[in-house]
């Protein structure tokens, strides 16, 4: 199987560098995943859990929004912020779905509300997988 080139970049460091046979992100319309071949595209992402497949294993971690750049060879994603599964902390993730709701609640506008309910259901959808 053919590889692609993948690179999580979040503002503090570039956490992975990797040839994978598929990564799956959580793209504006959904998730997606990309393997090689992919035909170009930019998106950006939302909160969510990105899983990098190589060799039957899988490799995960958490982002808060961001992009991603696509081309048939390499996939490159520039997380707000990116954690590695295995660093993850519930508390961390529960205290988040916590300060949503009361940004949800404090939201001036419908278009800030319907920002911050979607984000929330992400959030929300992340701590159910556990």
């Amino acid at each position: 199987m053919t590889k692609i080139a993948f690179d999580l970049v979040s503002p503090e460091r570039l956490l992975l560098t990797e040839e994978a046979d598929m990564v799956t992100v959580p793209g504006a319309e959904g998730y997606m995943g990309v393997m090689a071949g992919h035909m170009p595209l930019v998106s950006t992402l939302r909160a969510g859990m990105i899983d990098v497949q190589k060799d039957g294993t899988d490799r995960r971690f958490f982002i808060r929004g961001g992009f991603t750049e696509i081309n048939p060879e390499k996939i490159v994603v520039l997380a707000e912020e990116a954690i590695p599964m295995e660093e993850f902390d519930i508390a961390v993730l529960d205290q988040r779905i916590k300060d949503t709701e009361e940004d949800l609640i404090a939201a001036k506008s419908d278009a800030e509300r319907a920002r911050i309910s979607e984000s929330l259901d992400d959030l929300r959808l992340i701590r159910a997988a556990f």
